[in-house]
């Protein structure tokens, strides 16, 4: 049975009281969707015997159910997953979000944390789900760092993804994560938001090192990073099993693999992002037929604020939900 209606998407209108790259992706961030959510909490054991925790949202039995793998240092509460989830409840979508390991306000037991080109963590995680609700829909949605992951384990895998989720999307996915890390580690982009991340990532590897010492990591060190460079050299790379900080960066961008893809997935990212340049993203002629690039003028980074002040957030979830509808898995 073909699908007959063509998908189309809405265009995104930037709210003109925040003009740029850095007020559209700060503003949401900080000042919008901080209202508490209605999450159940589940801990899962990890392959490698690990913990991480996932949060659920409520929905009807039998519904669609959307997987969200957050960006770096973000989690359940982050303004993105819950606009989705604010409006995939009003479908009666059901929502989940697995957490990376050291994320979600828990510390995992093992020395390794998680990183940019994690899709082993996804593989293991999207399997469980479709084994768990093995007659339901499953969408994945990764943001960001989460995004690359994804974007990643959906090339790897190329037509197996297809037996494990029906169709994905990446949002504001670094996937040159060299040409998006040096982009981190300059201008008012390294005071603003690497100082950030920074700021939780160091204390958790302090922590860690208290759990679990480790040769290869030296804290003295550690704590004199001013840059993403720095940090995924000393801490990121040696913690997961690359040589370097560049052996990193280059083995874990999921740009190199984009080709592979065979699942419907969209990849949305503004133009204006200050995290990622945008001569670093893919062109659509080099895309497979099944990947759709929406690449909107504005947005900033993982922004896409609409609307008179205080702003709305519905343009993201609302097309992201759109996509997800039409690659439904059609009646036999």
């Amino acid at each position: 049975m073909a699908r007959e209606k063509k998908l189309v998407f809405t265009e995104f209108q930037a709210a003109k009281w925040l003009p740029g790259g850095h007020a559209q992706t700060i503003y949401p961030a900080l000042f919008m969707w901080r209202r508490a959510a209605r999450y159940r909490r589940e801990a899962w054991v990890t392959p490698d015997l690990d913990s991480i925790v996932v949060d659920w949202t409520a929905g009807r039995a039998g519904t669609p159910l959307i997987v969200l793998f957050h960006g770096l240092e973000g989690s359940s509460h982050s303004h993105y997953a819950l606009s989705l989830f604010t409006q995939a409840y009003k479908q009666g979508w059901r929502g989940a979000v697995p957490h990376f390991r050291t994320c979600g306000n828990v510390q995992n037991r093992l020395p390794r944390a998680y990183h940019a080109g994690d899709s082993e963590e996804i593989n293991w995680i999207l399997r469980r789900m479709r084994k768990g609700f093995p007659d339901s829909p499953i969408f994945a949605v990764g943001v960001s760092l989460g995004g690359n992951a994804l974007l990643k384990w959906l090339g790897e895998q190329g037509a197996a993804a297809n037996m494990v989720i029906d169709a994905a999307a990446a949002i504001s996915a670094p996937m040159d994560l060299t040409a998006s890390g040096n982009q981190l580690d300059q201008g008012i982009n390294r005071h603003i938001y690497t100082r950030n991340f920074l700021s939780t990532l160091r204390y958790k590897t302090q922590l860690k090192l208290k759990l679990n010492e480790n040769p290869y990591i030296d804290w003295q060190q550690v704590k004199q990073v001013k840059t993403m460079r720095e940090f995924d050299h000393l801490v990121t790379a040696p913690l997961h099993g690359f040589h370097s900080v560049d052996h990193y960066w280059r083995s874990a961008s999921s740009k190199q693999v984009l080709s592979q893809i065979t699942l419907p997935t969209l990849i949305i990212n503004a133009l204006n992002d200050p995290f990622i340049p945008a001569a670093s993203l893919p062109h659509q002629h080099d895309m497979p037929s099944c990947v759709k690039l929406l690449q909107p003028a504005e947005g900033g980074h993982v922004g896409f604020v609409s609307g008179t002040p205080p702003g709305k957030l519905t343009w993201l979830p609302d097309n992201i939900l759109r996509f997800f509808q039409y690659h439904l898995p059609l009646p036999r």
